[in-house]
């Protein structure tokens, strides 16, 4: 089978993960080696976690009010203002520039 040179470098470019990505298809619990003995713990974990939560009551009022509280001094938090998704994307950092390396 012959390719032309743009289509061999396509296909063979598919291969590469841009830089700060991993490859985890040969890692963690689908890997090849462990997939026959835990992918059925997670099964039997997952089931015996949908049956806990739809167990479980309602938090308490009293945990709900700790959420509230500032971690540095303790103090009740109060919501000051509330942003929307498009406005939290203008507030994002900026991203580094590829010239300044």
């Amino acid at each position: 089978m012959a390719l032309a040179v743009d289509e061999f470098l396509r296909r063979f470019l598919f291969h590469l993960l841009p830089p700060g990505f991993v490859r985890i298809r040969n890692f963690g619990f689908l890997a090849n080696r462990n997939r026959a003995a835990l992918l059925p713990l997670c099964r039997q974990l997952l089931s015996s976690l949908e049956r806990t939560t739809t167990s479980t009551a309602e938090p308490s009022a009293e945990a709900s009010h700790r959420l509230w509280n500032c971690p540095v001094c303790g103090g009740t938090m109060r919501v000051v203002e509330r942003l929307s998704a498009a406005q939290l994307l203008l507030r994002s950092p900026p991203q580094p520039d590829e010239r300044a390396a």
